[in-house]
């Protein structure tokens, strides 16, 4: 015996959660050749991020198996994280869509800066960014558990509350 998918979903979005994007950029396709395109960048919301560990300073992000995300990140050690804010509902949105064939478009009139150490883009505004390197990961039923040293941390934005997700809607805090 044991609960539903439907059971265990109704349970968890009791839990409330922040809300982050995990970006990361495809590396080229020929790393030899400086002239090859550099590839595309990736992003993708998540709520089951949390710190692990601050000596050394680690986090861990699940990601669906199987998902661009997840394959990306099997072959790019260097991503992301940028910790939305409430007013960055429209982001988190954009980047939870189901079926995207490219993530583009989804980066075009988002105002982002690379990161210095991983070159992930991370977005303007946010309450903190982090840039990662992944360390180990566990799978975890039917998802990855991506465990990252924190390279860098920032604190771009002090405006704002933190969006929320929860009972499987947005929220702000307050």
């Amino acid at each position: 015996m044991g609960v539903s998918n439907e059971e265990f979903r109704a349970a968890m979005s009791r839990l409330a959660a922040g809300v982050v994007l995990v970006t990361a950029c495809e590396p080229s396709l020929d790393a030899d050749d400086p002239q090859a395109p550099v590839g595309e960048d990736v992003g993708m919301t998540a709520t089951a991020f949390l710190s692990v560990s601050l000596d050394p300073p680690l986090v861990l992000v699940s990601l669906r198996a199987g998902s661009r995300m997840d394959d990306l990140l099997d072959e790019q050690p260097l991503w992301g994280v940028s910790v939305l804010s409430e007013s960055q509902r429209h982001i988190a949105g954009r980047f939870a869509m189901k079926g995207r064939i490219s993530d583009r478009l989804l980066f075009e009139d988002i105002p982002y800066a690379r990161g210095e150490t991983s070159g992930a883009p991370l977005v303007g505004g946010a309450l903190a960014t982090l840039e990662c390197r992944t360390e180990q990961t566990v799978t975890a039923g039917d998802h990855t558990l991506v465990i990252g040293r924190v390279l860098s941390a920032d604190l771009p934005s002090a405006d704002g509350g933190p969006l929320m997700y929860f009972k499987g809607k947005y929220r702000q805090l307050g």
